[in-house]
């Protein structure tokens, strides 16, 4: 057996990421690991503990019982303490600890994967005692690993990947959010439209319309006569979307036509991920 057609992208998105991680920490010396990378709070180190604590929930193992410091000041709510968990029980791993068990991870989940019979409708365990989809699980796997692969190309100056499938996993998954956004987080007007331009390795045009109900949603379709239009780059949106650079800090990177305050609202909320 194998994994579901439907599922077949996010596991090849998932593998492709995941061994481009593997490539990309085998070599690093000790201090490496410790080296800071976009993610708020996180080093090398903390983002792969981070992905084999999570690639382990999703294979079933129980998790650490582990009791987190109190000064951590990127763990805000239940969520960020909950990730942190597995994070925290390996901050003091040597890096042959560290490679060895990413490693076995993945040889343990592609051979889950390759025997993968169950359909995507399937409820699977999710954060915080919760449960999601396999194909929620299996989708934000790919997204959330494309997404620490970047973050560890960025903090280990090793670009790549900006185009694999991983990517556009994680296009469609920042694209999803983008109709709140808008609509509910920046408040754009009742029947307007804001058209999003992206440019480099990832091309897209896409077009948020919000009804007379004030609610978003969003299509291919290029708007006649958007109230803003924002142009920017690939790595730009994504960062921005991730919460990996503030607006600030990109501003020359991000064209604006169109109202100026509803645009700046927008590009302040960006930011989707927790």
């Amino acid at each position: 057996m194998t994994v579901h057609p439907s599922l077949q992208n996010y596991a090849d998105a998932w593998t492709q990421s995941v061994e481009a991680i593997a490539e990309l920490v085998q070599p690093l010396v000790e201090g490496e690991w410790n080296w800071r990378t976009p993610c708020p709070g996180w080093s090398v180190r903390d983002i792969v503990s981070h992905v084999i604590g999570l690639e382990c929930e999703m294979l079933g193992d129980p998790r650490p019982i582990h009791s987190l410091p109190r000064d951590l000041y990127h763990v805000r709510d239940d969520m960020t303490r909950y990730m942190e968990m597995q994070v925290d029980v390996r901050r003091h791993h040597t890096a042959p600890e560290m490679t060895s068990e990413l490693e076995y991870t993945i040889i343990r989940r592609n051979r889950q994967l390759r025997n993968e019979n169950r359909s995507p409708d399937t409820m699977v365990r999710a954060p915080l005692g919760t449960e999601q989809t396999l194909e929620t699980a299996m989708r934000m796997r790919a997204f959330d690993i494309w997404v620490h692969e970047q973050d560890l190309r960025t903090a280990l100056n090793k670009p790549g990947n900006l185009d694999s499938a991983g990517a556009v996993v994680t296009r469609d998954v920042l694209l999803s959010a983008l109709p709140k956004v808008v609509a509910k987080d920046a408040g754009a007007p009742p029947n307007s439209a804001v058209v999003i331009d992206v440019s480099g390795p990832l091309e897209f045009l896409r077009t948020v319309r919000v009804d007379a109900e004030g609610k978003g949603s969003v299509d291919g379709s290029p708007s006649l006569g958007p109230v803003v239009t924002l142009m920017t780059d690939w790595e730009t949106y994504f960062r921005l979307a991730c919460g990996r650079v503030r607006p600030s800090a990109v501003a020359d990177r991000i064209k604006i036509d169109g109202d100026q305050e509803l645009a700046e609202a927008i590009v302040r909320k960006f930011a989707v991920t927790p």
